[in-house]
Parts: C-alpha cells; structure tokens; sequence
C-alpha cells in the first residue's frame, strides 16, 4: 500500500509531461504538413 504514495504521483508526473510534449509539438507546427515530411524522406537528394 506505500508504494501508491509513490507511484500515483510519478504517473500524474508521466501524463503531465507527455501532455507538455504533445502540446509543444502541435504549437511548433510538427503536424502541419504530414505529407510532405513523410515522401521526403524517400527522395534521394
């Protein structure tokens, strides 16, 4: 029961973090063109 005192708030850490994560890329444009980023890879420049 002691490890709960522990690991609730390690989760709520985790989700806090990857909301941060997912919020930092959607504002810095990682999603705006799909497209294009997924064929340029395959390009040979």
């Amino acid at each position: 029961m002691d490890i709960l005192y522990l690991l609730v708030p390690l989760s709520v850490v985790l989700v806090f973090l990857i909301l941060t994560g997912l919020w930092w890329a959607i504002h810095k444009g990682q999603f705006d063109n799909m497209e294009v980023e997924g064929s340029r890879i395959l390009k040979d420049s």
